[in-house]
């Protein structure tokens, strides 16, 4: 197997995507520093910047994040990561997403997700999404594009052991137009 290129540059009709830099604290700050952006999210207090600091130099040194752009106003409005999936280790996960709240309900997330997803399945057969318990918008998010709950699960994603629902999007599932 070819390795995966984690932190590609992809772009949409909309948004690009690129790998994110330490360099990059400022803007992607100015897009999570609203309560109303982590409304519905566990860390409802990410929108302080030291709640915000240790979360970004995670992403940062984890490595396989992406910085999301508003490709009209050149704006960082969010980002998003692939990560790998401890009990599915031939498979990708992608989370770690936020997105400005001032993008919520519109194509969005939908395009950040087609974007993400068809850059996964060039090489992978399933992508999961490991959503928190509480968090209802990421659930309905991500059934919107086609994925299912498969099961529950204790994973260290970040450095902590915490439940997970555990989503599950078989290429095959994609491929039929779940969007």
């Amino acid at each position: 197997m070819t390795t995966f290129n984690d932190q590609p540059t992809l772009l949409g009709d909309t948004l690009h995507l690129r790998p994110l830099r330490a360099e990059d604290f400022d803007a992607l700050y100015a897009a999570a520093n609203s309560a109303e952006t982590w409304a519905g999210h566990p860390a409802t207090e990410r929108y302080r910047r030291e709640v915000f600091e240790p979360y970004f130099q995670f992403l940062v040194h984890a490595g396989g994040c992406l910085l999301v752009l508003d490709r009209a106003s050149g704006e960082a409005i969010g980002c998003s990561r692939y990560y790998p999936v401890p009990d599915q280790p031939d498979d990708i996960g992608i989370g770690f997403t936020f997105i400005n709240h001032r993008y919520w309900g519109g194509a969005t997330n939908r395009e950040l997700k087609s974007l993400m997803l068809g850059h996964a399945f060039a090489q992978f057969e399933r992508v999961w999404f490991h959503i928190a318990p509480s968090n209802i918008r990421s659930q309905k998010g991500t059934a919107k594009l086609g994925a299912e709950l498969a099961y529950e699960a204790v994973l260290d994603l970040s450095g902590t052991p915490v439940q997970w629902l555990c989503y599950e999007l078989p290429r095959d599932r994609w491929a039929k137009g779940a969007i």
